[in-house]
């Protein structure tokens, strides 16, 4: 029954988790709730399927030990609990890391076939797939490990083929040819919201397009601005603004494109209201097959496009590009283009421009807008569901103010290319025929054409975007298309999701879409959004910054529960960022000590005592002999339990872990297990067999309710605790939570009783910190008198001097309203307040060494004046007053302040002494 004398998180963590496995505790169908009058509603969590390329990191940890919180909750509470675990196959990552595993054996994915390429990479993430997971099991997370899932398994397979079917057949899925994102670092198509903008600095080259038939009324031709002069051999007409007095005279005429050898090398020269005068010099090239907004007008003015860039952001092959820059990369060709331009007197001018640049998320190239035949999902009517169902309450975002963001982008939502020119993923189901030409778009793999029955059909190679398969992630790990299916009638929709900001678009939304549109329901009743972790000066997270932290090594060196605890501690309701630094974590692992100091205190009292105080069930406390300390610790256990139940109710993590931290740090330990140990040494049995009860109710109740939070630290606790699994089954993770639920009047009337010996503690922490602040050693012998006129201090402290004796170590205690100061002039002496109170603590004169206290307190001051100096030099500096921000300014003024009063505090006490 004992512990040992320390805490080692590494010999418990590895042995409970086993215990936790072949105990079948996270598979919902094994909790000994199921069939009883206790089994609750069920609730049910889908991970956030991490990469199979990925590595736990510090992100994985707080989000996964978020949603391992609420499972445990619910799981103790008796709910039908469900966590699906699952892993995303990654599409674009675990393509390239494969092909560059392919690259240093010097063989490519085209040399070795498709077929044999994704059986190579099939291989490569099945070998992966247990070494992620192992690393997420050290976080102690709780998921049916049973019912894994994979995006690209058959089940999820059988749901993608089913859904791009249907929302074919519903006219929502479309094949067209747009401009797209083109990532050339993964030569696929990519979208939107997979390009990052970054504000980068570039230039504006300003050339000049002559006129084919020389110049008009004396002037050459069209100076044309632009940013990516590379692109100028796909032009297909130069545009001004008609309204624009300089040029409307030359709308249709013809330039020649400058330095294209070409021998049809002539374009028109039209007129669109789109254009800005105001911009560059008010003539614009257009191209469309490589410019969105070019892409638009060319089709208003049924212009043909002209492709010069292929997949890999090279010059293409074709007339109208010099042979010198055929196969030439686009930014060396730009270089290459500027001095070929000046060289022949066509460049009248480069200029610097600031301009937003569009990268590819996943390879950090620029994208490069390109027109290409694309797979598209129409978005516009599934949102549009989405926010009937945010308006009638079937889903909301916590916290709230997502709401706004999340709606925005589907008010503002574009249609989605969801093909992907990879050969990792879902092969899109549409095939051509050879013969007619015909488009076949089959959930299984037809035999024959659609529309003329001929046999030599071509299936679609492009995949569908991974983001595709996530989005039916709810639905597809549940069973469906199978709507009979057990899992997906009992769990969908799911309870909660939670996941960081930085997916809403990418998969909270397109979940949400597919979810309403297949299920006619929300796939999940609650968002609950948290913010990202930062580094301690609030800076993103990178390895290139050498500021990331591994949450392997937090582990190995504080433990597990010590990072939970010290994660879900810094989360904020706002969803504010978390800054953090690997010191945090110290916080958490003496967290764990102090639990463990505790309970090893309990359970050795226990089995000293083991005749007198018997077995807890047959002899539960005795609420007619409670002391003070007893009915303190007790309510206290039932208002924490409230306060923490209500804080889980509303995904108030922080304030949750907080509370949590106080009642055992503060409430249980410090004070009424500091307690016990007087009571433990009372000569009447019945006393002490009471504070047994007690202090094995508590610790189990405090126990289950850091369980959630703290798993591993508590079951190996809760495993030593007496007389418990008979009625609390075999794992504190399936004991009943400790949930009292409080009315309000009951927690006033309470909270009022408890406010009395929160007097005493206050009384107690003054007294303390007289007797460190005059250097009163803790060994020396103090009185204390107390002075007020106050009739509920003078009560309360009456009613509890046998408390402030027994902390304080008095050998005198005095309480009166009419103290003078002649009662204790002839004593060393030190006095302080609280509430209407003074109080006065007496010593003996060799008490404390007067020299080495004045010499410590003269030290203390000088470092404080010191501080008074700089901030009173910066306070009264005019250039910092004049520029500083007004927040900076008062939060100096009021350090400035503290530090004056510190030293007017720390004056009174040296003239004291």
């Amino acid at each position: 029954m004992s512990l040992d004398k320390h805490y080692q998180p590494q010999a418990v963590e590895d042995r409970v988790y086993a215990f936790w496995e072949a105990n079948d505790l996270f598979d919902p169908e094994t909790s000994p709730y199921v069939g009883t009058e206790f089994e609750g509603a069920p609730f049910s969590i889908v991970i956030p399927p991490p990469n199979v390329t990925g590595t736990l990191h510090i992100g994985h940890a707080l989000d996964d030990t978020l949603q391992d919180v609420l499972i445990r909750w619910h799981r103790m509470l008796g709910d039908n609990t469900l966590w699906m675990p699952g892993m995303d196959h990654a599409g674009i990552a675990t393509q390239s890391v494969v092909e560059r595993e392919l690259a240093k054996e010097g063989k490519t994915r085209q040399a070795l076939g498709r077929d044999a390429f994704v059986a190579r990479v099939w291989d490569w993430a099945n070998a992966r797939k247990q070494d992620i997971w192992d690393q997420f099991k050290r976080l102690g997370i709780s998921p049916d490990w049973n019912r894994q899932r994979f995006t690209l398994d058959e089940g999820c397979s059988t749901a993608v083929r089913h859904a791009f079917v249907e929302l074919y057949k519903a006219g929502l899925i479309y094949k067209g040819t747009y401009i797209v994102n083109w990532s050339p670092g993964v030569m696929s198509a990519i979208s939107d919201i997979e390009t990052e903008y970054e504000d980068r600095e570039g230039h504006l080259w300003h050339i000049l397009y002559p006129f084919a038939d020389g110049p008009i009324d004396g002037v050459p031709g069209l100076v044309v601005a632009t940013t990516r002069p590379e692109t100028m051999f796909g032009d297909v007409a130069v545009a001004v603004n008609p309204q624009d007095e300089r040029f409307a005279r030359f709308i249709g005429k013809q330039v020649k494109l400058p330095l294209s050898p070409a021998a049809d090398a002539t374009i028109p020269v039209i007129g669109d209201d789109y254009v800005d005068t105001s911009f560059g010099t008010g003539a614009l090239k257009i191209t469309p097959a490589h410019d969105p907004n070019d892409f638009e007008i060319g089709k208003k003015h049924q212009l043909k496009p002209v492709w010069v860039l292929d997949e890999t952001a090279a010059l293409k092959a074709v007339d109208r590009v010099p042979t010198e820059l055929h196969g030439v990369d686009r930014f060396e060709a730009r270089k290459r283009i500027e001095a070929m331009l000046e060289a022949a007197g066509f460049l009248k001018g480069k200029e610097a421009h600031s301009h937003r640049v569009g990268v590819c998320q996943r390879s950090g190239q620029v994208v490069e807008p390109l027109l290409s035949e694309q797979w598209f999902l129409k978005c516009k009517p599934l949102a549009d569901t989405c926010l009937a169902a945010l308006d009638n309450g079937q889903i909301r975002f916590i916290p709230e103010r997502w709401t706004k963001i999340y709606v925005d982008w589907m008010e503002n939502i574009r249609d989605w290319c969801i093909s992907r020119q990879l050969w990792w993923g879902h092969q899109i189901p549409a095939w051509t025929c050879q013969d007619c030409g015909a488009l076949t778009v089959s959930q299984t793999d037809p035999a024959e054409c659609s529309q003329c029955g001929k046999t030599s059909l071509t299936q679609e190679t492009d995949v569908l975007d991974t983001w595709f398969s996530s989005g039916l992630w709810p639905m597809s790990t549940m069973g469906w298309p199978d709507e009979q299916a057990g899992d997906y009638q009992t769990y969908y929709p799911t309870s909660v999701l939670v996941t960081g900001f930085d997916i809403i678009f990418f998969w909270v939304a397109r979940m949400t879409m597919l979810g309403h549109y297949f299920s006619g329901e929300s796939p999940f009743h609650t968002v609950y959004i948290h913010g990202l972790i930062r580094d301690e000066k609030g800076q993103k997270m990178s390895k290139s910054k050498g500021n990331t932290i591994d949450p392997v090594e937090v582990i190995d060196e504080y433990g597990t529960d010590a990072l939970r605890y010290s994660l879900i501690s810094l989360v904020t309701y706002g969803g504010q960022d978390i800054k953090l630094s690997k010191e945090k974590f110290e916080q958490g692992k003496l967290f764990a000590n102090k639990l463990w100091n505790a309970s090893r205190f309990v359970l050795m009292n226990l089995e000293q005592h083991e005749q007198g105080w018997g077995d807890v069930d047959c002899n539960p406390i005795d609420e007619d002999n409670l002391s003070a300390m007893d009915t303190y610790i007790l309510t206290e256990l039932m208002l924490t339990g409230n306060r923490v139940r209500q804080y889980l109710e509303q995904f108030r993590f922080g304030e949750m872990a907080d509370e949590l931290y106080k009642f055992t740090w503060d409430t249980f330990c410090d004070w009424y297990v500091e307690y016990a140990k007087k009571q433990m040494r009372d000569e009447d049995p019945k006393v002490v067999a009471n504070t047994q009860r007690i202090l094995l109710h508590v610790l189990d109740n405090t126990l289950r309710l850091l369980h959630p939070l703290m798993p591993f630290i508590t079951e190996e606790i809760w495993q030593k605790l007496p007389h418990i699994h008979e009625t609390a089954g075999d794992s504190i993770m399936v004991a009943p939570y400790y949930s009292p639920c409080l009315d309000e009047d009951t927690i006033e009337d309470l909270g009022k009783d408890q406010a009395l010996m929160e007097f005493t503690f206050d009384t107690i922490r003054a007294v303390r910190n007289i007797r460190q602040t005059s250097g009163v050693p803790l060994n020396a012998k103090i009185a204390l008198m107390v002075d007020t006129a106050d009739v509920q201090e003078q009560v309360i402290l009456n009613a509890y001097q046998d408390v402030l004796a027994y902390f304080l170590k008095l050998t005198d205690f005095t309480l009166s309203a009419d103290i003078e100061d002649a009662d204790f002039q002839d004593s060393p002496h030190a006095v302080g307040v609280v509430g209407q109170s003074r109080l006065i603590v007496t010593f003996e004169a060799d008490a404390v060494d007067t020299e080495a206290q004045r010499e410590r307190q003269e030290q203390k001051l000088a470092k404080l004046q010191k501080e008074y100096d700089q901030l009173n030099g910066l306070l009264t500096n005019e250039k910092f007053v004049a520029k500083a921000p007004d927040a900076v300014i008062a939060k100096n003024r009021d350090k400035l302040d503290e530090v004056t009063q510190q030293m007017d505090t720390l004056r009174s006490e040296m003239a004291r002494l």
